[in-house]
């Protein structure tokens, strides 16, 4: 197998989850590592009902299906993690220990392991056992109170925040983190990752604000919720939508003269008491120009612009056209690897496997011979 990207040569071990841990593993084979993802023997209900070239978070890495149920799963598992640098699981606390794959298990083997661990709640305190998804652990953080209209009612921003930001994102920073660590002491260690602490992390600004009382109007009556009128969407003439962002008075002076709004709206730009004043002539002006007429007048200027795109319409702008911002793989079109690197450039992503695709590969890279390869397909632990 090939790889390039700045992870070549990372190994890691990604136990079949849902939610954030297959993100974090496709991250780091994105940059390079060689991702192994161990895959139950029979359908588990993991993921969603898609052809495996769809899953675009399984991208870039191998599999091997094993039963760890099995005692010869597990071994066989645990003779792979000897090879690794990282394990990723994403199962509830415990559930690893059972199989006889948690830390305590692999560290004997392996010291130098950084075991990677992606949960909810936590691994302790009183709802680590607790079942729940990226809608609850925001909402435990404090964070989708936050996030809706006023006087209307919280809304889910999709499961980006508790999933992928405070799970999936932390989960590989803190595996990173352990990794860089370990160059000093020669160990690994648990990387207790939960979502309801990244998600509060990610709002870490707003505990900010609040603490210095600038962030306590009720929800979408502040000032980067959509409360602020220079800070919101706006429906275009053709029923379609804008972003305007113009913070700063540098900003929302350009902006102001596109929209023709009165001078005193924009020396007075903080004044809350003309807020629904202002709101009302951007929403008139906005309405008098198609989206595309609003692009052709402000983008690429300093009036904090962009056009509202749906996911077609984004991998086909000129600005991610231009950066090569979207790939396609297998003709599925997707994000293209990111961040980037001047020296250790990442390559085209690989696509999903296919479960237990590369079992016999892996295992035979592992040692394994043909006769025991044999002997754990006759016992079922291996697909």
């Amino acid at each position: 197998m090939t790889a390039a990207g700045p992870l070549q040569g990372l190994r890691v071990i990604e136990l079949a989850a849902i939610g954030p841990v297959p993100l974090a593993g496709m991250l780091l084979a994105d940059l390079g590592a060689d991702v192994l993802r161990i895959d139950r023997t029979e359908a588990s209900g993991l993921g969603l009902a898609i052809d495996p070239r769809h899953d675009v978070n399984a991208r870039g890495r191998r599999s091997v299906a094993l039963d760890l149920k099995m005692p010869a799963g597990r071994d066989a598992a645990l003779r792979l993690i000897d090879r690794a640098d990282v394990l990723l699981e994403g199962l509830r606390p415990g559930v690893t220990e059972k199989l006889g794959l948690g830390p305590v298990q692999c560290h004997a083997r392996n010291p130098g392991l950084v075991y990677g661990r992606m949960t909810g709640f936590g691994q302790t305190g009183p709802l680590a056992q607790a079942a729940g998804h990226d809608l609850n652990y925001i909402a435990l953080a404090g964070v989708l109170h936050a996030i809706g209209p006023a006087g209307g009612k919280p809304v889910a921003p999709l499961n980006l925040v508790g999933d992928y930001g405070g799970g999936a994102l932390y989960l590989a920073f803190g595996v990173m983190a352990a990794l860089f660590e370990r160059q000093r002491s020669g160990k690994g260690q648990v990387v207790d990752a939960a979502m309801v602490d990244g998600a509060a992390s990610l709002a870490s600004i707003f505990w900010g604000l609040h603490a210095a009382g600038q962030w306590g109007a009720p929800r979408g009556e502040n000032l980067l919720d959509g409360g602020a009128p220079f800070y919101d969407t706006y429906e275009t003439a053709d029923g379609k939508h804008i972003s305007l962002g113009a913070l700063e008075p540098k900003f929302f002076a350009p902006l102001a003269a596109a929209l023709e709004l009165e001078t005193r709206l924009v020396q007075r730009q903080y004044d809350r008491s003309l807020w629904p004043e202002m709101r009302a002539a951007i929403t008139h002006a906005v309405k008098q120009r198609t989206r595309q007429a609003w692009c052709e007048l402000l983008e690429g200027t300093d009036a904090c612009f962009a056009p509202v795109l749906s996911f077609d319409e984004a991998a086909a702008h000129p600005h991610a056209v231009a950066r090569g911002a979207f790939v396609t793989v297998e003709g599925v079109q997707q994000p293209a690897p990111a961040p980037r690197f001047s020296r250790t450039p990442a390559a085209k992503p690989r696509p999903a496997p296919g479960i237990g695709q590369h079992s016999e590969e892996v295992l035979r890279e592992a040692g394994f011979t043909t006769d025991e390869m044999a002997a754990l397909r006759e016992a079922g632990a291996l697909r």
